[in-house]
């Protein structure tokens, strides 16, 4: 029997498995017994599955670009006529490959853990290690023993089944790697957070250590999410962004506690409360990742992302299960260690809105897991899978949301430990002004949905309230410092990332919230059977439909109808929607024509056609929908803000941790 180039991808992963768990009872023995040379190995082990898992990687992507069809994953993702970025892309198109993916990016992330720490936090460091590795085996086995992904065919056939055509777009290339780092990033805070319980040092230490990180995480998920819903916008040709389904809710779940997580720890660091609760945060969040890795390879609920029925099911829920045991149990046994060193002053602080804000977060969160599981439920107790769909979600998160929104705009207006009756006033006069002057002229002027005016209200108040901060500080700096307004709000932003990359995420929400809201509330709906040369009337558009056009594209056979747009009965271009048939495909997949204003979205979707060349459309108005991708892309800068090192925070924090939190 030949040894292949595929058996080193194997033999790499056993032997990755092998060192990762070696390395995982390295770091704990040798830490416990005082054994330097067993740390020294635990640590030298961790560069070798790293190493090793990168063999592995590349062994695939080899395979891949080589159109080696004789593996099975292979065969299954990629066939000759697809282009090199998806036949890139096919390496986490499926189950095997997106597990390969993960654990390699994990190990990555331990190798730079261990890197920055090298000199620092010797007492967290081999926990924290240890539970890294310990998270990297168990993905190793499912790699070597339940779903190895360099399994090869008896037989190799002359061409793969190819890619599915609803992942041959660029979302493909962006949407689940940028999920999966979040998710593997999120591994890096709960495994310092395990560590602190561990050795006691419960102090915010190990929260300073993985800020950075945790930002990394939640931005990763925000940009998974948001390619996510792009991609199904411009693809599946059904009008929306977000459907809630199943896996779609496995990836936001995380981000909601994680976003909770994030607002939280800024408590504990400044006035040393919320211990519990932070630990809490992550320990969900954590474990959230982890189901919705087995909601995507389970097939236990359906859905469009999915891979199906797997054996993976049962594996990943006894994971779930035993990091949920282990950690809480740790939490319970250090309680004592967690007591908070001040109490909630007033319920009027900055305090009280950012646990309130914890509250809606996971609020969300439940309402959310409740709708996902409430199948299973129902399955198990009556014996029948009753699915809940979009209504149940938009009825439940949307009130949610708004307080979400509230409690954006509250926040910053508030003082930390107890604000005045003349701070109130002060703080929240303008704001408030604007905003039921606001309501008020858009109530007179037609707007009548009363979801509607409030929702978009509330974005007033918040957009306010951060212009009026940014106002204040800026026409402080410029009085103290004597620079011009726009080197003034420079120099703020620059001297106080943290909190103002905060408030740029904070409008960058607003935005996003603006395109829901338009999208939701004030879309125009047409389904029309036309003839060539017949109009279709929406909203202030009219379309007409100048006939069909068959042409090939590459391995797809394109059905486009051409359609002549009018804006107000001027002229404005033509869209071409369009259907695209496989040879490897039962269903064609839909090409939707999108026309992008900073408005609206004209949203032309091609339903079918008779012989006479008649045709029926249905035609979308999605007003201002670009908002939610322009919002995506401020949310970049502020995080990216917010990420950047910050000597003044790190100098507040540093003279409070020498202070013993006082």
């Amino acid at each position: 029997m030949s040894f292949g180039y595929t058996d080193i991808g194997y033999a790499a992963l056993l032997i990755a498995f092998i060192a990762a768990g070696f390395s995982a009872i390295s770091f704990i023995v040798g830490k416990v017994q005082g054994y330097s040379e067993l740390l020294e190995a635990g640590r030298r082990a961790v560069y070798a599955v790293c190493g090793l898992f990168t063999l592995a990687s590349l062994v695939m992507i080899y395979a891949l670009v080589s159109r080696d069809f004789g593996v099975s994953y292979v065969a299954q993702y990629t066939d000759r006529a697809l282009s090199l970025p998806y036949t890139l892309s096919a390496f986490w198109a499926g189950q095997e490959g997106s597990l390969l993916f993960w654990g390699w990016l994990l190990s990555i992330f331990a190798v730079i853990v261990l890197v920055q720490n090298r000199t620092k936090h010797r007492e967290l460091m081999p926990f924290v290690m240890a539970i890294l590795m310990a998270t990297t085996t168990f993905f190793l086995m499912l790699l070597t023993m339940v779903t190895p992904p360099f399994l090869r065919l008896p037989s190799a056939p002359a061409d793969g089944q190819g890619l599915n055509p609803l992942l041959q777009n660029m979302g493909m290339f962006f949407h689940p790697p940028t999920t999966y780092l979040g998710y593997v990033g999120f591994a890096i805070p709960f495994a310092f957070a395990m560590a602190a319980l561990i050795t006691g040092k419960v102090d915010d230490e190990w929260i300073r250590s993985t800020r950075r990180w945790t930002l990394f995480a939640w931005f990763f998920l925000s940009l998974g999410n948001f390619f996510g819903a792009q991609w199904a916008y411009v693809e599946l040709g059904w009008g929306g962004f977000w459907a809630w389904d199943p896996v779609e809710n496995a990836s936001f779940m995380p981000w909601l506690t994680g976003t909770a997580y994030l607002h939280s720890v800024m408590i504990q660091q400044r006035r040393g409360m919320l211990k519990v609760w932070n630990m809490v945060l992550i320990i969900v969040t954590y474990a959230l990742t982890i189901f919705g890795t087995f909601l995507t390879r389970s097939g236990i609920l359906s859905s469009v992302h999915s891979f199906g029925q797997s054996n993976l099911g049962p594996f990943f829920l006894a994971f779930i299960a035993m990091a949920l045991v282990l950690s809480v149990g740790l939490l319970i046994d250090r309680l004592p260690y967690l007591r908070s060193e001040n109490e909630l002053d007033s319920m009027m602080s900055r305090e009280s809105s950012f646990l309130l804000n914890n509250l809606i977060l996971l609020g969300a969160a439940v309402a959310t897991f409740w709708g996902v599981i409430f199948p299973l439920v129902s399955e198990a107790v009556r014996g029948v899978k009753i699915t809940v769909s979009m209504p149940f979600f938009n009825q439940v998160n949307g009130p949610i949301f708004l307080g979400l929104l509230l409690i954006m705009g509250i926040c910053p207006l508030i003082g930390w430990r107890k604000a005045s009756k003349e701070n109130l006033i002060r703080n929240f006069l303008y704001p408030t002004v604007l905003t039921i002057g606001f309501a008020v002229i858009a109530y007179v002027l037609g707007l009548r949905d009363i979801y509607a005016l409030i929702a978009v209200s509330l974005c007033v108040f918040v957009v306010s309230v951060i212009i009026l901060e940014i106002w204040r500080g800026t026409r402080a700096r410029r009085r103290t410092a004597g620079e011009n307004y726009l080197v003034a709000l420079c120099s703020l932003v620059w001297h106080n990332k943290p909190r103002y990359g905060g408030y740029i995420v904070h409008l960058s929400i607003v935005m996003i919230a603006m395109g829901i809201i338009g999208a939701f509330a004030f879309k125009t709906e047409v389904d029309a059977t036309v003839t060539p040369g017949e109009m279709i009337n929406v909203d202030r558009f009219s379309l007409k439909y100048g006939g069909l056009s068959e042409y090939p594209r590459g391995d797809k056979d394109v059905v486009a109808a051409s359609v002549e747009v009018y804006n107000g009965g001027k002229r404005v271009g033509y869209v071409y929607p369009a259907k695209l048939f496989t040879a490897k495909q039962e269903q064609p997949t839909t090409e939707v024509a999108i026309r992008t204003t900073a408005m609206e979205d004209l949203y032309v979707i091609l339903g079918g056609w008779d012989k006479d060349q008649s045709a029926s459309f249905k035609v979308l108005v999605n007003p201002l929908v670009v908002w939610i991708w322009i919002g995506g892309a401020v949310m970049l800068l502020g995080t990216a803000i917010a990420f950047w090192p910050d000597e003044r925070e790190k100098r507040r924090l540093d003279a409070r941790y020498r202070a013993g939190g006082a």
